[in-house]
């Protein structure tokens, strides 16, 4: 893992270091389209972010205390991986006492797995982690990546205006002026700026001319000790069930050397063939221990199984079903799950517990 002593960069802002009753705020760049820049052949590549406030003076209006680490190597984010999740938390975890909120820069084509997995992995989360980044690069005319990082920036900050306490104490994703759960983020978009959407959940706060937070919908818990795991078990895939699959397709995935747990992508409430040869390659799989995680096809709506006669093996067989979890969330939750190397029985009743907000039972 890298090393997590990596160097802070203080911000200028309209805020005294000294004041400690400003709000203070740890930036942290991971890569994405909002720090991109152009290389010699004219394509998009990960710039370093050292001079953030150049290009963004709004942050210098900001009466919060910010700073910036950047990684030693700024990474597209089709390039993440869940180690990368894992070291984004430990850092999170080093840092978490001396600051009262986060922002992740992180590029959007996996933004809604990296806010996912953050979501399990940082357990008894008590502050804002706001993922955020842009469609247009920082430098570019019509950028959405200034907007977007204030925004962030302020929600990160807020609190309750009487009791001061944390306004939004979730992982969340903050994109084109709508704050969403992180775990029921999906991308949706590569050409406008609303890139992301929650078709399950309703959004946590929207910005226009103020912030608006919809307050019943921000999950609070308890207060307790912030728990950073570190291990994820990555030995996963995704099946996606369409017309005309066959046994040999079905097979091979179910049939991966080391393949500790699957989400199936099925029809509508939960359905899927009754052919024998199918359910035989799923009867087959659980004996083999792998985990079975039933999820639908359709952005709205939810499993049900059992609904119809095409799900209603499925029990017998041991999947479990998703409810209305997102495709992104099921996998990152059967990484951190099954990472947790628990029995069976326990293993079976987190998968389909309500851990993070991630479904609506």
């Amino acid at each position: 893992m890298p090393d997590l002593n990596l160097p802070l960069l203080p911000l200028p802002t309209r805020a005294d270091a000294a004041d400690h009753t400003a709000p203070r705020l740890l930036i942290i760049y991971t890569g994405g389209t909002v720090g991109m820049a152009q290389n010699s052949s004219g394509g998009l590549v990960p710039m370093q972010f050292g001079q953030l406030d150049q290009k963004m003076p709004d942050l210098a209006r900001l009466p919060f205390r910010i700073e910036l680490v950047s990684l030693p190597a700024p990474i597209d984010s089709s390039n993440v991986t869940p180690a990368d999740w894992l070291f984004w938390a430990q850092l999170i975890g080093r840092h978490y006492a001396d600051f009262d909120g986060f922002v992740v820069l992180h590029g959007t084509d996996t933004m809604a797995y990296s806010a996912a997995a953050l979501s399990y992995v940082l357990e008894h989360l008590g502050k804002p982690v706001v993922f955020t980044g842009a469609q247009v690069p920082v430098g570019a005319s019509r950028s959405d990546a200034q907007r977007n990082l204030v925004t962030a920036l302020e929600i990160a900050a807020a609190r309750y205006p009487r009791s001061h306490t944390v306004r939004v104490p979730e992982v969340c994703v903050f994109f084109n002026d709508v704050l969403i759960r992180g775990n029921r983020a999906k991308k949706v978009e590569s050409q406008q700026f609303a890139a992301f959407k929650s078709e399950n959940y309703p959004p946590l706060a929207r910005a226009g001319i103020n912030l608006e937070f919809d307050d019943k919908s921000i999950r609070l818990l308890p207060a307790a000790r912030i728990k950073v795991h570190t291990q994820l078990e990555v030995g996963v895939a995704v099946l996606r069930l369409f017309p005309g699959i066959t046994p040999d397709v079905v097979r091979a995935i179910l049939s991966i050397a080391g393949l500790r747990g699957c989400v199936l992508e099925t029809y509508g409430s939960g359905n899927a063939p009754t052919a024998p040869w199918f359910l035989n390659c799923l009867a087959e799989a659980r004996q083999r221990g792998v985990w079975l995680l039933n999820v639908s096809q359709c952005e709205e709506g939810r499993v049900v199984q059992g609904k119809y006669e095409t799900s209603s093996h499925f029990a017998d067989l041991g999947v479990v079903g998703g409810d209305d979890i997102t495709t992104e969330a099921a996998v990152t939750k059967l990484m951190f799950v099954l990472g947790l190397g628990l029995d069976e029985a326990r293993t079976r009743e987190l998968l389909a517990l309500n851990l993070r907000g991630e479904i609506t039972l």
